[in-house]
């Protein structure tokens, strides 16, 4: 890359690391969500790291270090930062790895806040699944259960949680009908 070749000297001490080796080593990073020191670890055993890298299974990895004196002393450049980004794009581009006419949706199921229960639906779908958890174990008890709550409070729904716990805990002490 001849952006990056200001930045190292090619004839002053030890061979560097290749810029686009370290490139791949934070491009890994971000992919896997690992600290650096967790990052080389994978990369001396993770065959598939170092095929990524363009190493053979023998060599040797960077110390993590280096991926700090990487970012602080190569990497500080924001235009050197875009135009990384910017030539991996043209690469996959390329090599039809994206499609411009491509999108890609993250379809990961969450929760998002507007869906979440309301306590009252909350505690209603926790008393009904130990309800029915008690009923497999012994139908008899259903009889020993108190009315369930038909108001919108939740108070009342507390309540009513409160006496099947209370059953749960002592069901001989109970009645038939309790309310």
């Amino acid at each position: 890359m001849e952006e990056l070749k200001t930045k190292y000297c090619l004839d002053n001490g030890r061979n560097a690391i290749p810029p686009i080796r370290m490139c791949k080593y934070l491009l890994l990073k971000a992919i896997f969500n690992v600290s650096d020191v967790d990052l080389v670890e994978r990369s001396k055993y993770n065959m598939s790291f170092k095929y990524f890298l363009d190493m053979a299974p023998e060599d040797d990895v960077i110390d993590s270090s280096s991926l700090t004196k990487f970012r602080r002393l190569r990497l500080q450049d924001v235009s050197l930062l875009d135009m990384l980004i910017r030539k991996t794009v043209e690469i996959a581009l390329e090599k039809n790895i994206i499609q411009s006419k491509t999108i890609i949706v993250d379809a990961t199921h969450t929760k998002a806040r507007y869906n979440q229960k309301s306590p009252k639906e909350f505690l209603q779908e926790k008393s009904k699944h130990n309800r029915k958890a008690v009923y497999q174990f012994d139908e008899s008890m259903k009889g020993k259960f108190p009315k369930k709550n038909t108001s919108n409070e939740v108070k009342y729904e507390i309540t009513y949680c409160k006496k099947l716990i209370t059953i749960f805990m002592y069901p001989s002490h109970n009645s038939c009908g309790v309310n």
